[in-house]
């Protein structure tokens, strides 16, 4: 199996790029299943039905999300009846669902799995448990594909660390920048600290870089936009082996789209 991972799509210039970018990456790099990180989709900062929608029509087959994907009300009620679109396992009483099933046309199954991380971020239930938890009850998969969603480098790679051997690519979201540690560990798990960010690089992590500079030097709020300048798609292309679920091949890419 072939798969794709997209890393954190910022805003409207991030959007337009997986759109454009996506539908052409599936043919040339004969792709079976797409998967995007839609967790600052709308203006930098969380996503909505509506652009949910337009990815899954666009040529993507899941989404996932992160911390950001309670900030529109609308989006409780979607991940109620889109199961394709996912938020990370480990939030108690949530709506929606943190794992999914992709099944191909040739009846191949990608399981897709989110959570959230705990260092310097929310209190939530253990990651670790939870991709346990959410690996038994995925049932038979041909591969899976587990995005932990955090700010610590450490956390991430303790979680592929752990899970290496079980399942068979793990990638890191949430900070933005890219990391060059793209590896297959141990067992035949592909891992990435970070895949990176899908939006405008001539930025602060996908925002107007003078208003971040600002807020730094002065330590108070100073807007929120997203910049446009040099978009580029941050992702990790995976190849597994059917029989084994094992990654043998991982390439990180990082594409501009003008």
């Amino acid at each position: 199996m072939r798969f794709m991972y997209v890393g954190d799509v910022v805003g409207k210039p991030g959007r337009n790029a997986v759109l454009a970018l996506v539908p052409k990456l599936k043919r040339e790099r004969h792709l079976d299943a797409v998967v995007v990180n839609c967790e600052n989709a709308a203006a930098g900062k969380g996503s909505t039905p509506d652009l949910a929608d337009e990815f899954l029509r666009g040529g993507v087959d899941v989404l996932t999300t992160g911390n950001h994907v309670w900030q529109y009300r609308e989006i409780r009620n979607y991940l109620e009846h889109e199961s394709r679109l996912l938020r990370p396992a480990n939030y108690p009483r949530a709506p929606g669902k943190g794992s999914y099933v992709h099944t191909l046309a040739d009846g191949r199954r990608l399981g897709v799995i989110q959570v959230e991380g705990r260092v310097f971020m929310r209190n939530l239930e253990c990651p670790f448990a939870v991709v346990e938890r959410e690996l038994a009850n995925l049932g038979p998969v041909t591969a899976t594909l587990v995005d932990i969603h955090a700010e610590a480098s450490s956390e991430k790679q303790a979680l592929g660390w752990h899970f290496a051997g079980k399942v068979s690519a793990l990638f890191g979201t949430h900070t933005h920048v890219q990391t060059a540690d793209d590896r297959i560990l141990p067992g035949g798990t592909a891992f990435m600290t970070d895949v990176g960010m899908t939006g405008p690089h001539h930025s602060v992590i996908g925002m107007v870089k003078e208003a971040a500079i600002e807020r730094f030097l002065t330590q108070r709020a100073s807007g929120h936009e997203v910049a446009t300048e040099d978009v580029r798609m941050c992702a990790a292309l995976v190849e597994t082996d059917d029989a084994t679920g094992k990654a043998i091949k991982l390439e990180r890419l990082q594409v501009s789209w003008p």
